[in-house]
């Protein structure tokens, strides 16, 4: 397969592209998805042959005996981040929203704060909110377009009523890998303010060159508070498998949380096992390897287009496909900008107020897509803001 194939995804049930008009005004006739956070790659051959494999099989019944699943991913852990994962520690969720929403109910109880250094995904808040919880928004520290953390500020903002603390990392958006140094500090937090911590890696693979993850669960002192959260699904573009991890290193932790998926009636679907089990392999990780370099590029062309147009700056990414740009330099309403970008440049992005505090002047572009449509999509920019250039 080439990175550069450009295949309609019109008419598959595809949420980025099929929703793109219903929900962005985008027309489907000649618009840009660049909003939902699925890649318009093809999965990797490994991944496509299991699945080929049940097909040819044919017969879909209940999986049993996880044995060589759970080995897949301990493997890719201690491969690919250096991080000994104790097979028995490993639950399978719906996807890691589904793994967010099953930590709030299991670890929290309703009225409960729970912590998220905004602006951050926003599902973290709508299943937060959705559970009857309350959403602590602590903004992180834009420092000339790059995030940083303000434990001190974070400090005098908590009132004990919290009980529970989000971490996404590699962070969505604006693509900051956390240094270890920074996530000793997050450590420290939580057991400053007796908070469970829940860090969602779905970005770990996705780091680009002169960056380097290092998962939460290597940052000593934290076991007995910490539920670690990682999927294939975003790194071989299989969200659509709805398979997560939910990794629990605390044994009385898990046995909560292990209580409270049986009194739910929880298992996972047999597709997304196969998919998983293909993709932490070898040939995936070359596959994974591949495609972060070819986004690599994308990025760097983006961000120069981006970074052209005066009033525009695309915060430097370290990782994630996700560009996060911020038009305050513009002058513009947040409803100016975003008219140029869907109705001028015809492009679908993600707006910026739904990440919660601190991204009001900021739309979200998907850069995981062939390089003719980045650039297509750069050149549209370029255009509807013509006037400030």
């Amino acid at each position: 397969m080439s990175f550069d194939d450009i295949i309609n995804r019109f008419d598959s049930h595809s949420s980025k592209w099929d929703m793109m008009e219903k929900i962005y005004g985008v027309p489907a006739k000649d618009g840009i998805a660049m909003w939902v956070a699925d890649m318009d790659f093809r999965a990797p051959d490994c991944v496509q042959d299991a699945v080929g494999a049940m097909h040819d099989h044919g017969i879909y019944g209940y999986y049993g005996d996880d044995a060589s699943y759970r080995a897949a991913i301990c493997w890719w852990m201690q491969t690919r981040h250096n991080w000994t994962v104790d097979p028995e520690a490993i639950f399978t969720t719906h996807g890691l929203v589904n793994g967010t929403a099953m930590c709030v109910d299991s670890f929290t109880q309703p009225g409960d704060g729970v912590v998220l250094m905004t602006p951050v995904y926003h599902a973290f808040a709508k299943v937060i909110r959705a559970n009857g919880r309350r959403v602590v928004e602590c903004d992180l520290r834009n420092n000339d377009g790059h995030y940083e953390m303000d434990f001190d500020a974070w400090d005098a903002q908590l009132d004990g009523s919290e009980k529970m603390m989000i971490l996404c990392s590699p962070h969505n958006p604006g693509g900051r890998v956390w240094t270890r140094e920074e996530l000793e500090g997050v450590a420290a937090f939580a057991k400053r303010h007796d908070l469970i911590l829940v860090s969602d890696e779905i970005h770990h693979d996705l780091v680009f060159p002169g960056a380097k993850h290092t998962a939460m669960a290597l940052i000593d002192g934290i076991e007995d508070r910490l539920i670690m959260m990682t999927a294939t699904t975003k790194t071989f573009n299989i969200a659509g498998s709805h398979s997560g991890n939910v990794i629990i290193p605390d044994p009385t932790l898990r046995a909560k949380f292990g209580a409270r998926m049986m009194a739910l009636g929880m298992s996972p679907n047999s597709f997304g096992l196969h998919m998983a089990e293909a993709a932490y392999s070898p040939a995936g990780a070359a596959w994974v390897d591949q495609a972060v370099a070819y986004i690599d590029g994308n990025r760097q062309l983006f961000d120069a287009a981006i970074n052209a147009i005066p009033g525009l700056k695309s915060m430097p990414l370290q990782a994630t496909y996700l560009a996060w740009v911020d038009f305050s330099g513009t002058g513009m309403t947040r409803e100016e900008f975003t008219s140029r970008v869907e109705q001028g440049a015809k492009i679908a992005v993600n707006h910026g107020p739904t990440f919660g505090s601190g991204g009001d002047n900021f739309l979200r572009f998907n850069l995981a897509t062939p390089r003719a449509l980045v650039q297509q999509a750069a050149e549209r920019m370029q255009a509807a803001f013509a006037d400030l250039q």
